[in-house]
């Protein structure tokens, strides 16, 4: 008897501890989000890191982005994806060619205008360990999808606990294959220019740009 009061004890303190996890993690990213959504416009310049060890994957590159609204500049792998509010624009250099299209209605499709807000929705949230880099606390939250479905199996988010920002975003994928997302850089409202989010068809035409339109 006194055996099964103590399990009983030790599952309720568990459930607690689990719950009480829980509430410190969503507070945690009600802070960030709310942080993030005060700014005017943000820059974020990145590491991005693709490891899958099975299939010898090992790519490494960097990007920024600089996101004001739903609208978005984004640089990587050599190719420039603009989101105007209407079109999204994906110019590729190398090959000369933009291709013009409309913005996904998969609302559960992450683009870069829900790359730092993401996590408001369809997640469960855990806290998790505590880091030290180089003097900054970094404090990281383990979201797991509640779509049992999902490719993403789970993520952890690495929060800088003096600033609110979003520092690290490790994606660990139901196919071992992990997308580590580390800030360099990270600076908010900034001057920008009017013309930032604005597409220039004739400059790309006259430029000889092939232009595709899905």
């Amino acid at each position: 008897m006194r055996k099964l009061v103590l399990v009983i004890v030790l599952i309720f303190a568990a459930n607690l501890t689990q719950a009480q996890g829980s509430e410190k993690a969503k507070a945690l990213l009600d802070d960030v989000h709310a942080k993030i959504k005060g700014y005017e416009n943000i820059f974020v310049d990145f590491k991005y890191v693709l490891k899958n060890t099975e299939a010898g994957i090992n790519q490494e590159t960097r990007g920024d982005v600089t996101l004001q609204g739903d609208k978005y500049l984004f640089n990587i792998f050599g190719s420039t994806q603009l989101y105007d509010g209407n079109k999204v624009y994906t110019i590729v250099t190398e090959n000369e060619e933009v291709t013009i299209e409309n913005k996904s209605d998969d609302e559960n499709a992450l683009t870069p205008s829900k790359m730092l807000t993401f996590y408001k929705e369809g997640y469960t949230y855990t806290w998790d360990i505590l880091q030290n880099v180089q003097g900054r606390k970094i404090q990281y939250v383990k979201l797991i999808p509640i779509d049992t479905n999902a490719e993403i199996k789970s993520i952890l988010m690495g929060v800088d606990a003096e600033t609110k920002h979003i520092y690290k975003l490790i994606y660990t994928g139901d196919n071992s294959t992990t997308t580590t997302i580390t800030v360099n850089s990270f600076k908010t409202n900034q001057p920008l220019s009017k013309s930032l989010f604005t597409f220039d068809e004739v400059k790309y035409k006259n430029d000889g740009f092939y232009i595709i339109r899905n």
